[in-house]
């Protein structure tokens, strides 16, 4: 078995969260306008990967999505983008916290493996985020993956990372939460995977390990102290 030498990290619901969610953030923004929703949060995630490819910064991202996504629903562009603005203006990239057990497994790993970062979204907000907990104390390596990197599932930004890490796909695993993203990303780029999902959830997913929680990582059968490890 090929010995592992660089690990791999999804960046939002794998490391870190917001304090308040997109989705309480967007109805102070509606609030703010005066308006009925004029779309789902969940609107929002299916279409943000769509916008990050295309836009240069965090708010010209939501104004051109929350535009089509009104677009979308009957209502006029220029009240997305003033949902946009009022969220944007409520919106604090900085107030972010690392997910429980963070810091312990980064710690732990980072002794032993190389560590990246693979995320989608806006540069200058993925940006904030990290610099706000401080995970460049851990990480040797951050790929965002916008319009000038394919977003994942896209390969190219697992590569990239390998390339810079001096790591091969038999050599790297990758931890994240989504399946279509994380998971499906990874087997392209021919790493193997760790999803972060219900048991129940994560059964639907063809990803190499299955966890339920960050902390389990250091505890998969394979990880350096168990008797078999991946690590």
């Amino acid at each position: 078995m090929t010995q592992i030498e660089a690990v791999l990290f999804d960046l939002d619901n794998t490391l870190v969260e917001y304090e308040r969610s997109p989705g309480d953030v967007l109805q102070v923004a509606f609030d703010t306008i005066g308006s009925e929703p004029l779309f789902s949060v969940e609107e929002y995630y299916a279409r943000y990967d769509e916008f990050a490819e295309k836009c240069d910064s965090m708010d010209e991202l939501r104004s051109e999505c929350f535009a089509a996504l009104a677009a979308a629903n009957g209502y006029e562009r220029h009240r997305g983008r003033a949902v946009a603005d009022a969220f944007s203006k409520e919106r604090d990239q900085t107030r972010i916290e690392l997910l429980p057990a963070v810091e312990d497994v980064l710690s732990e790993l980072s002794r032993e493996y190389r560590i990246g970062i693979v995320t989608n979204g806006a540069p200058d907000a993925q940006q904030q985020k990290i610099d706000a907990v401080n995970l460049t104390q851990w990480v040797d390596e951050i790929i965002v993956a916008s319009h000038e990197v394919p977003p994942k599932p896209d390969p190219e930004p697992f590569e990239r990372a390998m390339q810079s890490l001096n790591a091969t796909p038999p050599s790297t695993i990758h931890v994240g939460d989504s399946p279509e993203t994380d998971v499906a990303g990874a087997t392209a780029a021919g790493i193997d995977s760790v999803l972060i999902a219900d048991a129940n959830e994560s059964e639907q997913y063809s990803a190499t390990h299955h966890i339920k929680s960050l902390d389990s990582l250091l505890s998969l059968p394979g990880t350096k102290g168990s008797a078999s490890s991946i690590l």
